[in-house]
């Protein structure tokens, strides 16, 4: 049983240092008329036969692409396009951002957009692909509540983070290593913006999926409560670096959703703590089939 606690961690090491694919967008809107600007790391359409193409991942509804021009600039490949609307563009404009399907499946699209004294912003990616940019004064409890909405959403439907938390559940008397989670998790984010190259999502996804089966061992292996935070702290980083870059208020709205996960999945873990060992062996189970999945399947 050691040997596999400590396979399980080395396995998972090498893939803990990359983030998250990222670009931004700049969008700004004069009348009829608007400009946007693309930055993204030159590393991320080098697989493309025309880079140039990537533009055409992402539309705005009304608008018609006039002109564009890309050039590569210091590593980061820089794209100006204009467009064109047959009408004044509206105070809402929805916005259809596919950049995952080019780039990598966990690119994320942070797109700022202005029109006239008014501002917006959104975030893309594979699981939000479309939004609406709003261009009139927000209330302050409307642009929280869609950042922090939009978090809390995304954490929700993170089905291999809440298998994890299902098995940190089974694992804790107490809160501690929730907190001691999120504090490794919290340390993820903060260093991931710092980290160049971008992680592959099924390397991710694998790393994520072996916490679940080193925490499971640890369970098998009766781990002492007072070390649990600790561990919990470690494998909270690859967790973290799945949602490096978003905005606070999304991180927010994750760590939100990701507790009350815990004080649910610990009311039901309290009720079925005499089957705790087949419960651990079966989620050892998953996390290794999760793992070998993504590993093995192209």
């Amino acid at each position: 049983m050691p040997t596999l606690r400590y396979a399980a961690f080395l396995i998972a090491a090498p893939v803990w240092a990359h983030v998250v694919s990222m670009s931004t967008g700049e969008l700004r809107i004069d009348g009829p008329l608007a400009s946007y600007e693309l930055r993204i790391p030159t590393t991320e359409v080098a697989q493309m036969a025309n880079p140039a193409s990537i533009l055409d991942h992402i539309q705005f509804d009304g608008g018609h692409l006039a002109k564009s021009s890309c050039a590569e600039e210091s590593g980061t490949y820089v794209c100006h396009a204009s467009y064109e609307f047959e009408t004044m563009v509206p105070e809402t404009l929805g916005v259809n951002c596919t950049f995952f399907e080019v780039t990598a499946p966990n690119h994320v699209h942070w797109l700022s957009a202005t029109r006239g004294a008014n501002t917006d912003q959104e975030v893309f990616d594979k699981s939000f692909p479309r939004s609406d940019l709003r261009f009139r004064p927000p209330s302050r409890t409307e642009t929280w509540g869609r950042a922090f909405g939009a978090g809390f959403t995304r954490a929700a439907a993170n089905w291999i983070g809440l298998l994890f938390f299902a098995t940190l559940a089974i694992a804790a008397r107490s809160v501690w290593p929730a907190l001691g989670f999120l504090a490794g998790e919290a340390t993820a984010i903060l260093i991931g913006p710092k980290i160049p190259w971008p992680l592959p999502p099924r390397f991710l996804e694998a790393a994520m999926a072996l916490t679940i089966a080193y925490l499971a061992v640890e369970i098998l292996m009766s781990a002492k409560q007072s070390h649990l935070k600790w561990i919990a702290a470690a494998l909270g980083l690859p967790h973290g670096f799945l949602i490096a870059g978003f905005p606070a208020l999304h991180i927010a709205g994750a760590a939100v959703l990701q507790l009350i996960a815990f004080a649910a999945l610990s009311l039901i873990a309290s009720r079925v703590r005499k089957w705790q060992r087949p419960i651990a062996w079966t989620l050892l189970a998953c996390g290794l089939a999760i793992f070998a999945t993504r590993i093995i399947t192209p």
